[in-house]
């Protein structure tokens, strides 16, 4: 069995209560077109149609493409404003997953989770990852995307210091310490045609 990781690889140079960094709304996206076009892509080929899906660590936008035809969206995240004006959202909650990575949803409420370019931002990845696989129906996918973009003050010291490759490997290591997820796999997908957002997307399937 695989040591713990370090409690110094999830330090941060802004310890401050991330509700006061989220406070204030942001009506942005944080990465380029062509990656939205390639998270779109990826969230396409893994999450099940017509679907009650969890957007974790939630903002102004989902990224879910219209063919996925939804059944329910749940947005969980900490700026209730950016939510709100999400239009993939069909509930919003207002929660913060460093204070207490507990979901508060029912077992088994979910059949499939997206965590988009917010995983840096997690101080008890494993904790988080483990209590997903309580609220996600068995073999429901949980895809993590994530790019090079952060706001370094908040992203934990292990992601800062680590190339891009390491990142992967680092988010697969959650999914196998939660020790509720299967068949893990990693995508990778870059531009060819010029400089875009790099995309790495890490999936798992919750464990039967």
């Amino acid at each position: 069995m695989a040591q713990p990781l370090p409690p110094e690889f999830f330090r941060r140079i802004d310890e401050n209560d991330d509700a006061l960094f989220y406070g204030f709304p942001r009506f942005v996206v944080h990465i380029d077109d062509w990656a939205i076009a390639s998270i779109g892509e990826i969230f396409e080929q893994r999450l099940p149609r017509n679907a009650t899906l969890l957007d974790l660590m939630s903002s102004w936008r989902s990224h879910l493409p219209a063919s996925l035809r939804p059944a329910a969206v749940t947005g969980l995240g900490l700026n209730r404003a950016e939510m709100e004006d999400n239009p993939a959202l069909t509930e919003v909650v207002v929660h913060d997953l460093n204070r207490d990575p507990r979901l508060p949803f029912a077992d088994d409420s979910f059949d499939g989770a997206t965590l988009t370019v917010s995983i840096q931002y997690l101080i008890r990845p494993i904790e988080v990852f483990t209590d997903m696989g309580r609220v996600l129906r068995p073999d429901a996918p949980l895809v993590v995307r994530f790019s090079n973009r952060m706001f370094p003050t908040k992203a934990v010291w292990a992601w800062q210091r680590a190339t891009e490759s390491q990142r992967v490997d680092l988010v697969g290591r959650y999914f196998a310490d939660s020790g509720r997820f299967d068949h893990i796999e990693a995508i990778e997908r870059r531009c060819e045609t010029g400089y875009a957002d790099p995309v790495f997307a890490v999936i798992g399937a919750r464990r039967r």
